[in-house]
């Protein structure tokens, strides 16, 4: 296999698995540190707060149609733009959420929020780019997990794996609780060849309740990286079928390859 199809290879693999865990995934509103909500409207008219009861309950089409309402009485209300930013962005209608994130920085300049949510958006085209705004977001807040996270994800996008490492390990000293950088930490050290390291960090995850289907086929792939080929199976038939875990195995038999080629 030529080193450039086995970069190839292993780049997907890290978006797969990466790349659903920017920030926790996105889906709590406090992943991009958004303003405190203001009180209920006393016109009875949707609060941000039902933004984000819809973000948190994943109905992001509704978050958008209440700051929608909020905008039309006062377009530069940066709590409702982050909010609709965030929900366009869980949509997939990234050109939308771009054009909303950049109106948020028009009212904020270096508002952290819009920031990381340009940043998520630019991460699977330009990891270079995202670098450089979620380094933006930690020379104001070096202790935002958040950012920490997403850098370390760039950085291993960019193949600067033990530099992503550092981000990670710093965004679970400031908050130990973040699964997604825990998780991210252990597909980094296992693409970057560290797999007994990896299961050390991931192996306690596959039980844990709060793990995700993604998160135990990150953990599948670093035990099929150790050669634990029959433990991998097992944990991915918790959520795939014969067809799907097959299918998988396979990827991570490429993987393998990758990580253990003299020439990646």
């Amino acid at each position: 296999m030529r080193p450039s199809t086995r970069k190839a290879i292993v780049r997907g693999t890290l978006f797969a698995a990466l790349l659903g865990n920017a920030a926790c995934g996105g889906a709590h509103p406090s992943a991009l540190n958004l303003p405190t909500p203001s009180p209920a409207l006393s016109n009875g008219e949707p609060s941000i707060r039902v933004a984000d009861a819809a973000l948190l309950g994943g109905a992001p089409a509704m978050a958008v149609q209440v700051a929608d309402g909020i905008l039309a009485r006062n377009p530069r209300d940066l709590s409702a733009l982050l909010r609709k930013g965030e929900a366009l962005y869980l949509l997939k209608r990234n050109d939308e959420a771009v054009a909303v994130f950049e109106h948020a920085l028009a009212v904020n300049p270096g508002n952290a929020g819009a920031l990381l949510g340009l940043g998520r958006i630019r991460l699977a085209h330009d990891p270079a780019a995202a670098a450089d705004l979620f380094s933006q977001v930690l020379a104001r807040e070096p202790r935002n997990a958040a950012a920490l996270n997403d850098l370390g994800i760039a950085r291993d996008l960019l193949g600067q794996h033990s530099m992503a490492q550092a981000a990670y390990r710093m965004a679970l000293a400031v908050s130990p609780d973040t699964m997604a950088a825990r998780v991210n930490l252990g597909v980094s050290l296992a693409v970057s060849g560290h797999e007994k390291e990896a299961l050390d960090v991931l192996r306690p995850l596959a039980a844990a309740p709060e793990t995700t289907p993604r998160m135990r086929q990150d953990v599948a792939a670093t035990l099929a990286l150790a050669g634990e080929d029959d433990a991998a199976r097992n944990l991915l038939s918790q959520d795939l079928n014969a067809s799907e875990i097959a299918q998988a195995m396979s990827s991570f038999k490429k993987l393998h390859n990758y990580t253990n080629s003299p020439n990646q």
